[in-house]
């Protein structure tokens, strides 16, 4: 079975190509999505705080797909530190 790949800076499941991020020659970047990533570098300056406040924001638009309010953040809070853009090495 294939593992599922997550966007690693906003936690999004990357299952179609035009899901995926792109590197400036514009191939793929099996890291992040395109939301995230685009041409090379990031495409907003944000920190880990301010993509889970996003990431709830989404939910709640939504229809809270990640639960309640507190219990997608605390969820946020325990994995967004082990995604790559945010893990302190």
């Amino acid at each position: 079975m294939e593992d599922k790949k997550f966007c690693q800076s906003c936690g999004m499941p990357m299952e179609k190509e035009e899901d995926f991020g792109t590197e400036r020659d514009g191939s793929r970047n099996e890291d992040y999505c395109c939301y995230c990533y685009k041409d090379g570098s990031f495409t907003g300056d944000m920190t880990m705080e301010d993509m889970i406040r996003f990431n709830l924001k989404f939910n709640e638009e939504n229809g809270n797909p990640f639960g309640t309010q507190e219990e997608a953040e605390k969820m946020m809070k325990s994995w967004f530190p082990t995604l790559k853009r945010w893990k302190q090495s």
